[in-house]
């Protein structure tokens, strides 16, 4: 199998949804946990490549998307483009549910209407990441492979250094970030925050 980085294609962006949602139970296939199979990739894939194209990487496999590796230079501007021209059109079509709603459906539309709110914890790291890879594509580097891609490109443009946040359940993913120089920054009920300073 031949597997390559290239930077991001607008005809990815479907299969970001795909790959988002397929990895999405802590690395894990979350399709049977949400009714609605975009609902994941609205927040947390799709407005990445849509607002920094430049710094979005797809893996391919025999030209296939099966990874990404997705982000912002600046996680403020970012959350405000979110807000600007990003939520507002996902708000009217997803209506918040009834408190006794508790499906994940309902929680991800309750993120949507709440937004990115700025974590004081990880003021000092302006810079953050999503990135996830389909079974075919994990056990052979690549990770590694696109984080460097990504850390290279961020220090290309002056960024002085990156953040991420973690489930606490996905041990593997922190294994792999604590593998790739990043620190622990800040430990929360359910996720671990990590960052790396250039």
């Amino acid at each position: 199998m031949k597997f390559e980085i290239r930077p991001y294609h607008c005809s990815d962006l479907l299969m970001y949804y795909q790959i988002c949602l397929k990895t999405g139970d802590s690395g894990k296939d979350a399709s049977e946990l949400y009714r609605n199979p975009e609902l994941l990739g609205h927040f947390y894939a799709a407005p990445y490549p849509v607002f920094e194209p430049d710094i979005s990487f797809t893996l391919t496999a025999a030209g296939n998307p099966c990874g990404y590796i997705i982000g912002t230079t600046d996680s403020a501007a970012f959350y405000a483009n979110c807000e600007k021209d990003w939520f507002p059109v996902l708000r009217e079509r997803f209506p918040l549910p009834p408190e006794e709603d508790l499906s994940l459906d309902a929680h991800m539309i309750r993120l949507i209407h709440k937004g990115h709110l700025p974590n004081p914890d990880l003021a000092g790291y302006p810079a953050h990441l999503h990135i996830d890879l389909l079974p075919i594509a994990q056990g052979h580097g690549l990770g590694r492979k696109l984080m460097q891609t990504f850390i290279n490109t961020l220090q290309k443009k002056n960024v002085s250094a990156l953040h991420l946040q973690v489930g606490i359940a996905n041990s593997g993913a922190i294994r792999f970030y604590e593998s790739v120089g990043f620190n622990r920054i800040a430990e929360y009920e359910k996720a671990i925050a990590f960052g790396i300073k250039f």
